[in-house]
């Protein structure tokens, strides 16, 4: 699991469930990854962006309708069908592991 920051988000109609495309940046040893997230229901596109999340990144990219999903953001059910993001207390360096 490594820390990195939303730096893109769009609508993904093609998805079975609403989501999200997201760019997110993990810093210079992992770079950019894309990923799809199910975020719509607590989350607009606006406020994802620049938000630093928790995210596994080493697993096998996925293809998820036409595009591929390169690593797993992290949350909780929020107890009404929507996902809380789960992000650092303090300010961490982009790529940086969780414990």
């Amino acid at each position: 699991m490594r820390i990195g920051k939303i730096i893109d988000a769009r609508d993904f109609p093609e998805a079975r469930k609403p989501a999200y495309q997201l760019k997110i940046d993990f810093g210079s040893e992992i770079g950019l990854k894309n990923s799809s997230a199910q975020l719509t229901k607590r989350y607009v596109q606006e406020e994802l962006l620049g938000r630093k999340i928790v995210a596994v990144v080493n697993f096998a990219p996925k293809q998820i309708a036409n595009f591929i999903s390169e690593v797993l953001v992290l949350g909780v059910p929020d107890g009404e069908g929507g996902i809380i993001l789960l992000a650092t207390e303090s300010e961490a360096p982009l790529g940086s592991r969780v414990y």
